[in-house]
């Protein structure tokens, strides 16, 4: 891939694309990863916070506000602009990727459609 960000594993991409729209809070994040996946990221508590964790750090994310809720703390996480330009950069490279299978299909088809003279 060419740019500055690396291509990344399915779950960090659904987490990054739930925040697209709005900031939401860790069980809104599992709950839209796992509808915009069509159910194949199924986030653990565990393996969402860590990821949390990695892209606040790389920046990719940011506590966007945190409240006291029946006294545990809630964080709602919201996409920063290199997150946003890390997310879209995926999307083309998967796209991309998509291309080459897709346009290598429709070749291959017409050339089956040809008739070969006898």
């Amino acid at each position: 891939m060419t740019g500055p960000f690396a291509s990344m594993r399915e779950p960090t991409y659904f987490i990054l694309a739930t925040l697209q729209d709005e900031p939401l809070h860790g069980y809104a994040i599992v709950k839209r990863a796992q509808e915009l996946s069509d159910g194949r990221v199924r986030l653990t508590t565990g393996t969402l916070y860590a990821a949390l964790d990695r892209l606040t750090r790389e920046d990719m994310v940011r506590v966007a506000e945190e409240t006291v809720v029946n006294g545990r703390a809630r964080r709602t996480y919201q996409l920063t602009q290199q997150g946003l330009s890390a997310l879209r950069a995926e999307a083309e490279r998967m796209a991309a990727a998509a291309r080459v299978v897709r346009d290598r299909s429709v070749r291959s088809a017409a050339a089956t459609r040809r008739v070969v003279p006898a």
